[in-house]
C-alpha cells in the first residue's frame, strides 16, 4: 500500500504533512507497524479483534439509529 500526498500550490508543507499522517491513520499503516514491533499471544489477539469487532458493530448500530431519526 501506498499513500500519495501532493502539496498544492497554495498549501504549506506542514498542512500536506498532516493530511499524510492523516491518509496513513485511516489506512491503518500506523496499526500495522505498531502491530509489528512486538509479538501478541493468540489469545490476546483474539480478544482485541473482538473489541474491535463490537466498536464496529455498535458504531454501525449508532448510525443506522441516527438515520432513523432523521428519516
Amino acid at each position: 500500500m501506498s499513500i500519495k500526498v501532493e502539496v498544492k500550490s497554495n498549501e504549506s508543507l506542514e498542512a500536506a504533512l498532516r493530511r499524510f499522517k492523516r491518509q496513513c491513520n485511516y489506512g491503518g499503516i500506523f496499526r500495522l507497524a505498531k502491530a509489528s514491533t512486538w509479538h501478541e499471544k493468540r489469545s490476546d489477539k483474539r480478544r482485541r479483534e473482538r473489541r474491535e469487532r463490537m466498536r464496529t458493530i455498535l458504531k454501525a448500530a449508532r448510525r443506522a439509529r441516527i438515520r432513523v431519526r432523521r428519516g
